[in-house]
């Protein structure tokens, strides 16, 4: 009996040997198998942000591996894909002792809550690859609309431009209708891509430039001024408040009190003539040079030479001293007379009309009556032979 239990004892002891030897080579086996790695398996973003993995799948085993890949447990309102070589891949073939990459992208949604999430990539029954993902703040599902410059300066008869973002931080396309409340007589236009629109079209998570242009009325007083702008949809809206400060409008008037534009002078003579220069903007006019374009040889005095300052609303008078060429030849003439600001500037024509001296003609009717009696002395005195 017991010589029975003996080679009974030798064949259990070999059956255990060889399971170990067994289970030893498939643990071996399973370890020197299939891998997925990536470096950054645990990181932090905002809400609203796009994260892209490249995964490799790294086949470690002496023979080719059909490897499918999948995703698991991924939040609910995420998004992902999953690509090799440009394809939507579901498996991937691995040649011995090679590696291949997935790129996974996903989008974390806007509408999301601050916390920490973990998912899968799995390679079933081969691999698995835990990921982690920290929201690192409160999500929302909101549009914004914003500028780096909502308050500017000018006067009225400037337009103002401002660059405004629209950003859809929602999951769904939005089409918005730009509206704007603006005082009496004011002008506005929402410009995309250089093209007037009243609407404005955003996919999910995107951003649109919009050129927002503000014109104001040219008599407008000085003053701040709010123009609210906003961004509506049946399900979601933006505002955004612009501020212009106004320091006025510019508008300069030269004429004559009569407002009668021409003269007449003597050749090498003067003229003196009057002239007006009224304010009819909303801010002060300063520094207000005055100049001249007359023919050549002329030559025109302005007395005075600047205007230092005139309220809205009040006139100045000041006088153009013009002096004609003592060669002009009797006919019309154009003298242009200005009047600048560094703003605003005012030009007249003055049309002069160039008449010979009274000397002159004097000097040639006695020239003439000259001739005259000669003639009549010679014909009295050869006349009777």
């Amino acid at each position: 009996m017991k010589q029975f239990f003996m080679p009974l004892r030798t064949i259990l002891l070999g059956i255990l040997s060889l399971a170990g030897t067994m289970l030893s080579s498939h643990v071996a086996g399973k370890g020197t198998g299939v891998t997925l790695y990536t470096p950054y398996t645990k990181i932090s973003v905002p809400p609203g942000q796009s994260i892209d993995y490249t995964i490799d799948i790294i086949n470690n085993t002496s023979l080719v591996k059909n490897v499918s890949v999948s995703l698991n447990n991924l939040p609910k309102g995420w998004s992902y894909d999953l690509k090799s070589g440009g394809w939507a891949i579901g498996e991937l073939s691995v040649l011995p002792g090679e590696k291949k990459n997935v790129n996974l992208h996903i989008d974390v949604p806007y509408k999301v809550d601050k916390g920490i999430y973990h998912f899968t990539v799995a390679a079933p029954g081969i691999a698995l690859l835990p990921l982690t993902v920290i929201v690192s703040e409160q999500g929302t599902y909101r549009t914004e609309f914003t500028t780096k410059q909502p308050n500017m300066e000018g006067n009225a008869n400037a337009a103002f431009t401002f660059s405004a973002e629209l950003k859809n931080r929602t999951g769904e396309k939005q089409l918005y209708a730009l509206r704007a409340q603006t005082p009496p007589g004011w002008n506005i236009a929402f410009k995309v891509s250089g093209r007037q629109v009243t609407s404005v079209q955003a996919e999910p998570n995107h951003t649109e430039s919009v050129t927002i242009e503000v014109d104001p009325p040219d008599a407008i007083e000085a003053g701040t001024y709010k123009i609210p702008v906003a961004a509506v949809t049946s399900s979601t809206s933006a505002n955004l408040d612009l501020e212009v400060v106004v320091t006025g409008s510019y508008s300069l008037e030269m004429t004559t009190p009569s407002g009668l534009l021409s003269t007449a002078i003597t050749v090498g003579d003067t003229r003196r003539i009057a002239l007006q220069l009224r304010n009819n903007g909303s801010s002060p006019l300063k520094n207000i040079k005055l100049s001249h374009a007359a023919p050549t040889n002329w030559d025109v005095v302005f007395e005075p030479a600047q205007v230092e300052v005139i309220e809205p609303g009040k006139t100045a008078e000041v006088y153009a001293t013009i002096q004609a060429d003592d060669k002009a030849i009797a006919g019309d003439y154009v003298t242009n007379l200005e009047a600048k600001t560094p703003e605003v500037s005012s030009k007249v024509s003055l049309r002069v009309s160039v008449q010979t001296s009274m000397v002159y003609g004097w000097l040639g009717v006695l020239i003439m009556g000259g001739a005259v009696g000669t003639v009549y002395s010679l014909f009295r005195k050869y006349g009777r032979r």
